[in-house]
């Protein structure tokens, strides 16, 4: 059974077939501990967007088998989704982009083909100043509606910076990471491991925690 509908899969035909300009590549990476209950659905899905234009294509690795691969993309835990269009892109799901994160999935994958993103160029402007390394980290649940704009702003920034990384975590499939950054509701936000925020911020606001945690 296919995990995207057939009146899903026609739309993201129609908007892939306008909007996609270069190739991209949906890097999957899983594990074969068999803890992994979501890696054989993100495989799954990865494909089943794949299969919807000739411009995207899908590489699936294993954390233990594929080592330095994991390295190079900077998987630590699976199931995780990276993407590689002109480069590698410092732009990860941890956990399967379902639900609501479906929609920055294929949000990211227009960007990535595009090779630009939809940030005002006072944000893009603002994000060159950064020379050190941000690690944002957005916590999500699949049934909260507001996440994905805080995911495809983390997302966004990296894409803009190399010295930004942008991850979601699914906060069910990795609870203790979530345990460990005591995250109660979604979407939760941490920046290099110290500053947190809560909530589905406006591009200035989200990019003003950016620098404050970059400032800290």
């Amino acid at each position: 059974m296919s995990l995207i509908s057939e009146e899903d899969k026609g739309y993201i035909r129609e908007v892939f077939s306008s909007k996609l300009t270069n190739p991209v590549t949906i890097i999957v990476f899983i594990t074969e501990s068999g803890a992994c209950e979501y890696c054989k659905d993100t495989v799954r899905l990865a494909n089943e967007v794949a299969s919807l234009s000739d411009k995207v294509d899908v590489e699936v690795y294993s954390l233990e088998k594929d080592v330095e691969k994991a390295k190079e993309y900077g998987i630590d835990k699976a199931p995780a989704i990276t993407f590689k269009g002109d480069r590698i892109y410092n732009v990860r799901f941890f956990g399967i982009p379902a639900g609501y994160e479906f929609s920055a999935f294929i949000d990211d994958i227009i960007d990535i083909s595009r090779r630009g993103t939809r940030l005002s160029p006072m944000t893009k402007s603002k994000l060159k100043e950064i020379r050190e390394r941000i690690h944002i980290q957005v916590f999500v649940t699949p049934t909260c509606p507001y996440c994905p704009r805080a995911v495809r702003l983390a997302h966004q920034f990296a894409m803009e910076n190399d010295n930004i990384v942008g991850e979601m975590v699914e906060a069910m499939e990795f609870p203790e990471l979530a345990n460990k950054y005591g995250v109660m509701s979604v979407p939760h936000i941490v920046i290099n491991d110290e500053f947190e925020f809560i909530g589905a911020y406006p591009e200035p606001q989200f990019l003003q925690q950016i620098f404050r945690a970059f400032e800290k």
